[in-house]
């Protein structure tokens, strides 16, 4: 089910995906904030239409946002190697990891995605290992 939403001018494209972080103190008094701001801070979306409709914007570049319709998308996210199954609920939990080389770091602590938040595992994607440790790469809503 697609959410409209707005987004800036020169954003406004078919496939763009961004996460919404949440509402900016500089939009506070803006008539059009309820339209804004009504995605679930954190979690990711695709825009799937653009529509005709432009608006005037003080914060985007070009001073122009634009209707769209937005859909939510899944996260890919390491969780530790258990049985993990398709379908599946359960509570996200950081992964404690010092390796601050690591390459796939952001799975492990993925931004938005806080520890006691419900997750559906949508997709198994793969395994994963950190030093002795394995983890499966899923992707998640929530």
């Amino acid at each position: 089910m697609a959410i409209i939403t707005l987004v800036g001018k020169e954003l406004a494209k078919e496939g763009l995906e961004f996460q919404y972080l949440g509402p900016l103190l500089e939009c506070r008094g803006c008539k059009l904030k309820n339209v804004c701001f009504n995605l679930d801070e954190g979690k990711w979306y695709r825009v799937v239409k653009v529509r005709d409709k432009e608006h005037d914007c003080k914060v985007h570049e070009g001073g122009k946002v634009v209707t769209v319709e937005v859909e939510e998308i899944p996260v890919l996210i390491a969780i530790p190697a258990k049985t993990v199954v398709e379908g599946e609920v359960m509570e996200f939990k950081r992964i404690n990891c010092h390796n601050l080389d690591c390459e796939e770091k952001e799975l492990c602590n993925p931004i938005g995605l806080r520890d006691g938040t419900k997750i559906k595992i949508v997709k198994i994607e793969g395994t994963m290992k950190c030093g002795d440790k394995e983890f499966k790469k899923v992707l998640v809503t929530w």
